[in-house]
């Protein structure tokens, strides 16, 4: 099962050549949460991504939590203060494929959780600023990933449900080990599922064969009861022998047994059931 840990793991591992794609991927990063002083509150290894990004365009500071923030977020969370330049918004519009990328790519760092529930899988933005998340939205359709919009506790969430969609932002991001895993856990899932429905509908057919074996062979002692059944014709007498030696078969073993079509074995089966139940039916 992928998880959002080893996701990001993997995205923060991936270092851009390009300025360009560094300072698209740091806005992106810090794109989702901005604070009251001009920058970004960070969990630790988020932080340390964007410091690592921000090194070659004038460098970024790190402190502790902002003030007014209990000291105890101090030890999750540092404070990421952001120049003029590098809170500049991205221009999606005007941005080449590989900026486009990097940027999704921070984004992903910086705002995503993943977690498969009985449904499937789901990946989620949230942003407290609902114009961000719609950006959001419209680039990643722009991608051809396809996101709905919902909102949650005055959260604005960004959400991904389809399979195919989340393969599609990881391939965009270049997340290809968790792109490897999220297909194979996908393709096991979609095999357990393949194999529960062969299972359950070899499971309906076999109660279904005998319940029936038990109307048949209770219709012929009932037949044999009020001494009928030696006075059938040979074919229904043959069918009823037959049942009476493989109680458990179904009409294909029947039906090659005796060298006659499936229909014809349950049309005739179907005939000592009904002549039964007229047996049975009390005179008038």
């Amino acid at each position: 099962m992928l998880l959002a840990s080893e996701l990001k793991g993997e995205l923060a591992r991936i270092h851009p050549a390009r300025l360009c794609c560094r300072r698209a991927e740091l806005t992106g990063l810090l794109f989702g949460n901005r604070d009251g002083g001009g920058g970004r509150t960070l969990d630790h290894a988020t932080a340390r991504v964007a410091v690592e990004l921000g090194g070659g365009q004038g460098g970024l500071s790190v402190t502790g939590a902002p003030a007014g923030q209990p000291h105890t977020a101090a030890r999750h969370h540092l404070h990421v203060p952001l120049g003029a330049s590098q809170s500049d918004p991205f221009v999606w519009a005007a941005a080449p494929t590989h900026d486009r990328r990097a940027f999704l790519r921070g984004v992903v760092l910086g705002s995503a959780s993943i977690s498969f529930v009985g449904r499937g899988p789901h990946l989620e933005f949230v942003f407290r600023d609902r114009n961000r998340a719609e950006a959001l939205r419209a680039w990643l359709a722009d991608s051809d990933v396809r996101g709905g919009l919902s909102q949650r506790r005055g959260r604005h969430v960004v959400y991904l449900k389809g399979q195919e969609e989340i393969a599609s932002l990881l391939r965009l991001t270049g997340a290809n080990r968790s792109l490897l895993d999220f297909e194979t856990g996908r393709v096991g899932r979609d095999v357990r599922n393949r194999l529960n429905r062969l299972l359950n509908a070899e499971e309906a057919n076999l109660g279904r064969t005998v319940r029936a074996a038990d109307r048949q062979l209770r219709a012929i002692e009932v037949l044999e009861l009020h001494g009928t059944l030696p006075r059938l014709a040979a074919p229904l007498r043959e069918v009823a022998a037959l049942r009476r030696a493989q109680p458990d078969a179904d009409l294909d073993r029947l039906a090659g047994a005796l060298g006659i079509g499936r229909s014809a074995v349950n049309h005739r089966l179907r005939r000592l059931v009904k002549l039964a139940a007229a047996e049975s039916a009390p005179a008038s």
